[in-house]
Protein backbone atom coordinates (compact mmCIF):
# COMPACT_ATOMS: atom_id res chain seq x y z
CA UNK A 1 0.00 0.00 0.00
CA UNK A 2 2.75 2.57 0.77
CA UNK A 3 4.45 1.74 -2.31
CA UNK A 4 1.37 2.57 -3.92
CA UNK A 5 0.61 5.89 -2.42
CA UNK A 6 3.72 7.03 -3.40
CA UNK A 7 3.65 6.18 -6.88
CA UNK A 8 0.37 8.00 -7.02
CA UNK A 9 1.67 11.27 -5.34
CA UNK A 10 4.70 11.21 -8.28
CA UNK A 11 2.14 10.80 -10.90
CA UNK A 12 0.47 14.05 -9.07
CA UNK A 13 3.86 16.32 -9.31
CA UNK A 14 4.47 15.05 -12.94
CA UNK A 15 1.34 16.46 -14.11
CA UNK A 16 1.74 19.71 -12.06
CA UNK A 17 5.07 20.37 -13.92
CA UNK A 18 3.75 19.46 -17.31
CA UNK A 19 0.63 21.52 -16.43
CA UNK A 20 2.95 24.73 -16.63
CA UNK A 21 5.23 23.53 -19.40
CA UNK A 22 4.24 22.89 -22.98
CA UNK A 23 5.58 21.76 -26.18
CA UNK A 24 4.62 21.90 -30.21
CA UNK A 25 5.82 20.85 -33.74
CA UNK A 26 4.05 20.89 -36.76
CA UNK A 27 5.08 17.81 -38.58
CA UNK A 28 4.86 19.75 -41.83
CA UNK A 29 6.54 22.89 -41.35
CA UNK A 30 9.14 21.74 -38.77
CA UNK A 31 7.73 24.89 -36.61
CA UNK A 32 8.68 23.72 -32.92
CA UNK A 33 7.62 25.80 -29.71
CA UNK A 34 8.51 25.28 -26.15
CA UNK A 35 6.82 27.36 -22.81
CA UNK A 36 6.81 28.19 -19.78
CA UNK A 37 3.83 29.00 -17.81
CA UNK A 38 2.91 30.86 -20.75
CA UNK A 39 0.97 28.80 -23.55
CA UNK A 40 -0.62 29.32 -27.04
CA UNK A 41 -3.25 27.90 -28.52
CA UNK A 42 -1.84 27.55 -31.75
CA UNK A 43 1.45 28.57 -33.43
CA UNK A 44 1.37 29.13 -37.78
CA UNK A 45 3.13 30.95 -40.49
CA UNK A 46 1.08 32.89 -42.75
CA UNK A 47 1.90 34.48 -46.23
CA UNK A 48 -0.52 37.43 -47.84
CA UNK A 49 -2.56 36.58 -44.55
CA UNK A 50 -3.01 32.82 -45.67
CA UNK A 51 -1.70 29.66 -43.81
CA UNK A 52 1.04 27.84 -45.20
CA UNK A 53 3.04 25.04 -44.10
CA UNK A 54 5.51 25.32 -46.33
CA UNK A 55 9.19 26.41 -45.24
CA UNK A 56 10.94 27.58 -48.43
CA UNK A 57 10.32 31.02 -49.19
CA UNK A 58 11.27 33.45 -52.06
CA UNK A 59 14.08 35.72 -52.10
CA UNK A 60 12.82 39.03 -50.74
CA UNK A 61 9.26 37.49 -49.77
CA UNK A 62 7.75 37.97 -46.07
CA UNK A 63 6.21 35.58 -43.66
CA UNK A 64 4.79 35.67 -40.44
CA UNK A 65 4.85 33.89 -37.49
CA UNK A 66 1.36 33.67 -35.45
CA UNK A 67 1.24 33.02 -31.94
CA UNK A 68 -2.73 32.84 -31.06
CA UNK A 69 -4.52 32.85 -27.81
CA UNK A 70 -1.71 33.44 -25.70
CA UNK A 71 -2.26 33.06 -21.89
CA UNK A 72 -0.69 32.60 -18.83
CA UNK A 73 0.77 36.11 -18.67
CA UNK A 74 0.71 38.54 -15.74
CA UNK A 75 -2.03 40.86 -15.28
CA UNK A 76 -1.47 44.53 -13.62
CA UNK A 77 -4.93 46.44 -13.96
CA UNK A 78 -6.45 43.60 -16.62
CA UNK A 79 -3.40 44.14 -18.88
CA UNK A 80 -0.73 41.97 -19.88
CA UNK A 81 3.02 42.65 -21.19
CA UNK A 82 4.19 40.35 -23.18
CA UNK A 83 7.56 40.94 -24.75
CA UNK A 84 9.15 39.65 -28.16
CA UNK A 85 12.70 39.46 -30.06
CA UNK A 86 13.70 37.75 -32.44
CA UNK A 87 16.92 36.13 -34.22
CA UNK A 88 18.06 35.06 -37.29
CA UNK A 89 20.75 32.67 -37.14
CA UNK A 90 22.64 30.07 -40.17
CA UNK A 91 23.58 26.82 -40.63
CA UNK A 92 27.01 27.48 -38.67
CA UNK A 93 25.03 29.01 -35.91
CA UNK A 94 26.03 32.66 -36.76
CA UNK A 95 23.70 35.14 -35.05
CA UNK A 96 22.85 37.35 -38.96
CA UNK A 97 19.77 39.10 -37.05
CA UNK A 98 18.69 40.04 -33.49
CA UNK A 99 16.40 41.95 -32.94
CA UNK A 100 15.63 44.73 -30.13
CA UNK A 101 12.10 44.69 -28.35
CA UNK A 102 9.23 44.38 -31.31
CA UNK A 103 6.22 44.99 -29.14
CA UNK A 104 6.23 48.65 -28.52
CA UNK A 105 3.21 50.31 -29.32
CA UNK A 106 1.67 49.28 -25.93
CA UNK A 107 3.68 50.29 -22.49
CA UNK A 108 0.41 50.55 -20.45
CA UNK A 109 0.32 46.45 -21.44
CA UNK A 110 -2.44 44.93 -23.69
CA UNK A 111 -5.90 44.04 -23.08
CA UNK A 112 -7.31 42.16 -26.07
CA UNK A 113 -8.71 38.54 -25.82
CA UNK A 114 -7.91 36.24 -27.32
CA UNK A 115 -4.07 37.47 -27.71
CA UNK A 116 -2.97 37.40 -31.22
CA UNK A 117 1.00 38.12 -30.89
CA UNK A 118 2.87 38.35 -34.71
CA UNK A 119 6.10 38.55 -36.06
CA UNK A 120 7.23 39.14 -39.63
CA UNK A 121 10.56 38.22 -41.29
CA UNK A 122 11.48 39.33 -45.20
CA UNK A 123 13.99 36.91 -46.31
CA UNK A 124 16.69 39.56 -47.59
CA UNK A 125 19.67 40.52 -47.07
CA UNK A 126 21.78 39.82 -44.81
CA UNK A 127 19.93 36.86 -45.94
CA UNK A 128 20.92 34.84 -49.20
CA UNK A 129 19.01 32.82 -51.74
CA UNK A 130 20.14 29.13 -51.53
CA UNK A 131 21.38 29.24 -47.84
CA UNK A 132 19.24 27.38 -45.15
CA UNK A 133 18.65 29.44 -41.56
CA UNK A 134 16.74 29.38 -38.65
CA UNK A 135 14.42 31.51 -37.02
CA UNK A 136 14.06 31.76 -33.29
CA UNK A 137 10.96 34.38 -31.52
CA UNK A 138 11.07 34.54 -27.85
CA UNK A 139 8.08 35.81 -25.99
CA UNK A 140 8.54 36.47 -22.02
CA UNK A 141 6.29 38.02 -19.86
CA UNK A 142 7.97 41.72 -18.74
CA UNK A 143 5.57 41.67 -15.21
CA UNK A 144 6.58 37.86 -14.62
CA UNK A 145 8.46 34.74 -14.98
CA UNK A 146 7.31 32.76 -18.02
CA UNK A 147 8.47 32.31 -21.44
CA UNK A 148 7.37 30.81 -24.81
CA UNK A 149 9.97 29.95 -27.83
CA UNK A 150 9.27 29.10 -31.17
CA UNK A 151 11.81 27.63 -33.75
CA UNK A 152 11.77 27.51 -37.45
CA UNK A 153 13.89 26.21 -40.07
CA UNK A 154 13.04 27.47 -43.72
CA UNK A 155 15.26 27.92 -47.11
CA UNK A 156 15.62 30.63 -49.37
CA UNK A 157 15.26 30.19 -53.03
CA UNK A 158 15.84 32.56 -56.38
CA UNK A 159 13.16 33.17 -57.87
CA UNK A 160 11.86 31.50 -60.93
CA UNK A 161 9.63 33.98 -62.73
CA UNK A 162 13.51 35.55 -63.96
CA UNK A 163 15.44 33.96 -66.37
CA UNK A 164 19.23 35.02 -65.87
CA UNK A 165 22.27 34.72 -68.80
CA UNK A 166 25.68 35.44 -67.84
CA UNK A 167 28.99 34.83 -69.56
CA UNK A 168 32.41 35.58 -67.07
CA UNK A 169 30.15 37.25 -64.44
CA UNK A 170 29.24 36.32 -61.11
CA UNK A 171 26.58 38.14 -58.78
CA UNK A 172 24.77 37.05 -55.66
CA UNK A 173 20.94 38.35 -55.66
CA UNK A 174 18.61 39.65 -58.62
CA UNK A 175 15.12 40.17 -58.04
CA UNK A 176 12.53 42.77 -59.24
CA UNK A 177 11.07 45.85 -56.46
CA UNK A 178 8.27 48.04 -56.06
CA UNK A 179 9.04 51.90 -54.46
CA UNK A 180 5.38 52.31 -54.57
CA UNK A 181 5.03 49.16 -52.11
CA UNK A 182 8.33 49.01 -50.96
CA UNK A 183 8.92 45.47 -50.87
CA UNK A 184 10.03 43.04 -53.62
CA UNK A 185 7.92 41.62 -55.95
CA UNK A 186 7.48 37.87 -56.05
CA UNK A 187 4.44 37.33 -58.45
CA UNK A 188 5.46 39.74 -61.44
CA UNK A 189 2.52 41.65 -60.56
CA UNK A 190 3.36 45.40 -61.01
CA UNK A 191 1.03 48.05 -60.82
CA UNK A 192 0.51 51.34 -63.14
CA UNK A 193 2.42 54.43 -62.22
CA UNK A 194 4.39 52.68 -59.54
CA UNK A 195 8.61 52.71 -60.17
CA UNK A 196 9.62 49.42 -60.32
CA UNK A 197 13.29 48.35 -60.16
CA UNK A 198 15.36 45.41 -61.84
CA UNK A 199 18.44 44.92 -59.33
CA UNK A 200 21.47 42.85 -59.52
CA UNK A 201 23.46 42.55 -55.96
CA UNK A 202 27.16 41.41 -55.89
CA UNK A 203 27.94 41.84 -59.40
CA UNK A 204 31.72 41.01 -60.36
CA UNK A 205 34.00 39.51 -63.23
CA UNK A 206 34.00 43.35 -64.92
CA UNK A 207 38.36 44.09 -66.23
CA UNK A 208 39.69 47.09 -63.92
CA UNK A 209 41.51 49.82 -65.29
CA UNK A 210 43.20 52.15 -63.09
CA UNK A 211 40.91 50.38 -60.26
CA UNK A 212 38.15 51.08 -61.70
CA UNK A 213 35.81 49.30 -64.20
CA UNK A 214 33.73 50.67 -66.95
CA UNK A 215 29.96 48.84 -67.52
CA UNK A 216 27.37 49.08 -69.78
CA UNK A 217 23.29 49.11 -68.48
CA UNK A 218 21.03 48.91 -71.15
CA UNK A 219 17.18 48.09 -70.91
CA UNK A 220 14.44 47.44 -73.46
CA UNK A 221 10.87 46.42 -72.90
CA UNK A 222 7.63 45.60 -75.35
CA UNK A 223 4.15 44.60 -75.09
CA UNK A 224 2.70 41.31 -76.14
CA UNK A 225 2.24 42.73 -79.94
CA UNK A 226 5.64 43.38 -80.00
CA UNK A 227 5.88 47.05 -79.20
CA UNK A 228 8.64 48.54 -78.17
CA UNK A 229 7.64 50.63 -75.34
CA UNK A 230 10.96 51.25 -73.32
CA UNK A 231 14.49 51.54 -74.57
CA UNK A 232 18.09 52.61 -73.37
CA UNK A 233 20.70 51.90 -75.25
CA UNK A 234 23.35 52.78 -72.22
CA UNK A 235 22.11 54.23 -69.21
CA UNK A 236 25.87 54.18 -68.11
CA UNK A 237 27.68 57.08 -70.57
CA UNK A 238 28.75 59.49 -68.30
CA UNK A 239 30.32 56.59 -66.95
CA UNK A 240 32.36 55.52 -70.00
CA UNK A 241 35.46 57.82 -69.75
CA UNK A 242 35.50 57.82 -65.60
CA UNK A 243 34.21 54.52 -64.75
CA UNK A 244 33.06 53.31 -61.39
CA UNK A 245 34.78 51.85 -58.65
CA UNK A 246 33.93 47.44 -58.82
CA UNK A 247 32.40 48.28 -54.85
CA UNK A 248 29.87 50.55 -56.29
CA UNK A 249 29.21 48.56 -59.15
CA UNK A 250 29.14 45.05 -56.75
CA UNK A 251 27.01 46.69 -54.11
CA UNK A 252 23.96 47.81 -56.50
CA UNK A 253 23.23 48.09 -60.16
CA UNK A 254 19.79 48.78 -60.92
CA UNK A 255 17.12 50.72 -63.77
CA UNK A 256 13.80 51.43 -63.23
CA UNK A 257 10.84 52.07 -65.14
CA UNK A 258 7.14 52.73 -64.89
CA UNK A 259 3.59 52.07 -66.75
CA UNK A 260 1.55 54.97 -66.74
CA UNK A 261 -1.84 54.92 -67.27
CA UNK A 262 -4.89 52.37 -66.92
CA UNK A 263 -4.37 50.35 -69.93
CA UNK A 264 -1.46 47.58 -71.32
CA UNK A 265 -1.40 44.65 -73.73
CA UNK A 266 0.06 42.57 -71.18
CA UNK A 267 2.43 40.73 -70.23
CA UNK A 268 5.26 43.44 -70.48
CA UNK A 269 8.34 41.99 -71.76
CA UNK A 270 11.60 43.24 -70.26
CA UNK A 271 15.15 42.76 -70.66
CA UNK A 272 18.22 44.50 -68.84
CA UNK A 273 21.67 44.00 -70.23
CA UNK A 274 24.81 45.06 -68.29
CA UNK A 275 28.49 44.26 -70.33
CA UNK A 276 31.98 44.95 -69.66
CA UNK A 277 33.25 47.96 -72.05
CA UNK A 278 36.49 46.14 -71.56
CA UNK A 279 35.93 42.83 -72.20
CA UNK A 280 33.01 40.31 -73.27
CA UNK A 281 31.85 39.60 -69.95
CA UNK A 282 27.61 40.79 -69.16
CA UNK A 283 25.00 39.87 -68.11
CA UNK A 284 21.32 39.50 -69.05
CA UNK A 285 17.68 39.39 -67.06
CA UNK A 286 14.98 38.69 -68.69
CA UNK A 287 11.85 38.98 -67.11
CA UNK A 288 7.83 38.87 -67.74
CA UNK A 289 5.54 40.70 -65.88
CA UNK A 290 1.99 41.72 -65.70
CA UNK A 291 0.65 45.76 -65.27
CA UNK A 292 -2.50 46.02 -63.08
Amino acid sequence: MKTSLRLFFLFLVLAGCQFSKSAKKDLLSGLSSTGSKISCEDVYITVNNEKTTRNSFIYGETFYLNFSNVTGLTKENGNVFPGMTMTVINTSGDTLMQTGELITNYPNGMNFSPLLLTADLTVAAPIKSGGKYTVIINIRDRKGDGTYRSKFDFTVEKSDKITVESSKVTYNEIYIYSQGDDKVIIDNKIRYNDNIYIIIEGLKGFTESNGMVFPGLSIKASNSAGEVVLESDDLFTEYSASGIAPADLAERVSAHFNIPGTQFNNPLHCELTVWDKKSDARIKVISDMVVE
